[in-house]
């Protein structure tokens, strides 16, 4: 069982990687960077704005996050 853990975190991990590195770069320069914007870009939902790379980046990073609680909980 610990094996599979370890094996799903390390897939994880490799996939949230790609995922990260194949997105879009942002050319808000600083203000994009740290979340800044203009009244413009608060209009609609904020996760019908996402990518799906983005999207795809959540899942991966809550997945991560996920498994690494139950490693630690599990395993100790």
């Amino acid at each position: 069982m610990r094996i599979l853990f370890s094996v799903l975190q390390i897939v994880l991990g490799v996939a949230l990687m790609g995922a990260v590195l194949l997105q879009q770069r942002k050319t808000g320069g600083f203000s994009g960077a740290f979340g800044g914007g203009t009244q413009a870009d608060m209009s609609g939902g904020q996760w019908q704005r996402f990518t799906t790379l983005t999207k795809l980046s959540i899942i991966l990073i809550a997945l991560f996050l996920v498994n690494s609680l139950l490693i630690v909980v599990v395993f100790r």
